[in-house]
């Protein structure tokens, strides 16, 4: 039976710039950073749900977005208290913003969007929740 949500995957070039993201900027909280044959690992708590992070020692080559008619994870979700507020604070910091802040097209669940990337080039999208969720 399904406990729960528990981690998503990711691949980055450079652990100390992705956990300053990550952390430093979007609040998640570095769990466990440790070596691993071939690279390094680190969890990043959101709160809900982890991301996994492996930097490979070779490094990574920048993400690609998945074209709309092939499968694939297209963009990370992370739900915050004010999305104006952070895509300001990200845009001093010269985060790339893919979409500025606008009304999510599904209302039921989410009342404002905003999408940006991070240093590896995954589109990360940044919700505030709809009343009652």
């Amino acid at each position: 039976m399904l406990v729960g949500f528990e981690h998503i995957g990711t691949t980055s070039g450079d652990m100390d710039r992705t956990i300053a993201f990550y952390c430093g900027l979007l609040g998640l909280a570095l769990r466990l950073r440790k070596p691993v044959p071939g690279g390094e690992l680190a969890f990043l708590d959101a709160g809900g749900g982890m991301l996994e992070v492996m930097a490979p020692s070779a490094g990574a080559t920048r993400s690609r977005d998945i074209p709309a008619g092939e499968a694939g994870m297209r963009h990370l979700t992370l739900a915050v208290s004010d999305v104006d507020a952070l895509i300001e604070r990200l845009e001093a910091a010269d985060v790339d913003i893919v979409e500025r802040p606008r009304p999510a097209q599904n209302p039921e669940l989410i009342r404002r969007v905003a999408f940006v990337r991070d240093p590896d080039g995954i589109v990360v999208e940044l919700i505030e929740r709809a009343a009652g969720r």
